[in-house]
């Protein structure tokens, strides 16, 4: 598997399908709250099963800090490395940004995982868009 920066509108176009299905059809994010103002301005990624888009994610700068968002993963391809591949590729991007930090909105569900790859908790739970999350932060450095 592969990651890539979406570079294309077909790319683009393969990275809102996962989204959608992930976040909209699969936990009833409405289409209004899952694509905002900020796609075109932040950095997307797409990972790649051969030529099967698989997973995504987006990040952009918020206060001096990386924030990683998006992040998703189709249900065929999840427990095989995708999100640890999406968090790194996302990462190695705000480094060569000059970032030393990032920070994301992780669901709860979702905590152990990204503990895992060093981010720790940040906040208590908090709903968004119907879904609990938690902010979660990793020094780059």
């Amino acid at each position: 598997m592969e990651a890539k920066h979406v570079n294309t509108a077909e790319e683009r176009k393969d990275a809102f399908k996962i989204r959608k299905k992930v976040f909209v059809e699969e936990q009833g994010v409405s289409l209004e709250d899952e694509f905002d103002q900020h796609e075109d301005t932040a950095e997307h990624i797409l990972v790649m099963d051969g030529d099967q888009p698989v997973g995504t994610g987006r990040w952009r700068i918020v206060d001096g800090v990386a924030k990683f968002e998006r992040i998703c993963v189709l249900p065929s391809h999840r427990k095989f490395g995708v999100g640890k591949i999406i968090i790194s590729t996302l990462e190695e991007s705000a480094r060569e940004k000059g970032l030393t930090s990032a920070k994301l909105h992780g669901q709860t569900q979702a905590e152990p995982f990204y503990e895992k790859l060093g981010y720790k908790s940040a906040s208590g739970v908090f709903i968004e868009d119907g879904i609990p999350h938690i902010i979660m932060k990793k020094n780059l450095g």
